[in-house]
């Protein structure tokens, strides 16, 4: 992946990454409905306030999902989840999705979380990410154009459809989850760029693959 060299502070010290846990459920609600009108409609393709159902995916409700928040004095201030799925053709693909608080985008969050997906996707061994991004997200329209120039694109009316090949030079792990309650079945959801975008979104409104 090539990556700009963008000066920044390290990520770190603005907000610690980890996974998903399902006591975050409340605090994510809270999160997505903190969120600007645009900011959830770049992110669901549409004005979406996250149900139950939708919150136990983004909680990292399935078996197939990995889920990861950023979070800044105990309160979250980003979110962004990969679904696995197996394509036609028989090859390991996850569908990225991230979003990062308005007062917190452009600082290098969105970025974090996705290098989290990422790594974790290449040590399931997955072999290529795919993202939908509305025409009015430029910023993570360059983002991709930016970091990975060689990625497949398919452009709709609607958005640009991007698929990556990931390397595989990590060790290969299965998806593992904490256990969660019972509840709803669902799958889940994780631009700021890999450096500066701050969110990308996926047109699947049920969240299992929203970006």
């Amino acid at each position: 992946m090539n990556r700009t060299q963008a000066v920044r502070p390290d990520v770190r010290a603005i907000a610690a990454i980890r996974p998903v846990r399902p006591a975050d459920q409340a605090a994510l609600s809270d999160f997505f409905a903190g969120l600007s009108a645009q900011t959830r409609y770049l992110r669901f393709f549409g004005p979406v306030t996250p149900t139950p159902a939708l919150l136990h995916q983004l909680s990292g409700g399935a078996a197939h999902i990995d889920a990861v928040v950023a979070i800044r004095g105990g309160v979250i201030v980003g979110h962004a989840m990969a679904a696995d799925r197996t394509d036609p053709k028989g090859a390991r693909m996850t569908d990225i999705g991230v979003v990062v608080a308005d007062a917190w985008q452009g600082r290098g969050l969105g970025s974090a979380l996705v290098r989290a997906l990422v790594a974790g996707a290449q040590a399931r061994g997955v072999t290529w990410m795919a993202m939908d991004v509305l025409h009015a997200n430029p910023r993570v329209l360059a983002m991709i154009r930016g970091h990975w120039p060689a990625a497949d694109t398919d452009v709709s009316r609607e958005c640009v459809s991007a698929r990556i090949r990931l390397p595989q030079d990590q060790p290969r792990r299965p998806l593992a989850r904490p256990a969660h309650p019972a509840g709803p079945a669902a799958g889940h959801p994780r631009g700021d760029s890999i450096r500066d975008h701050d969110h990308s979104t996926r047109r699947r409104r049920d969240g299992a693959l929203a970006t």
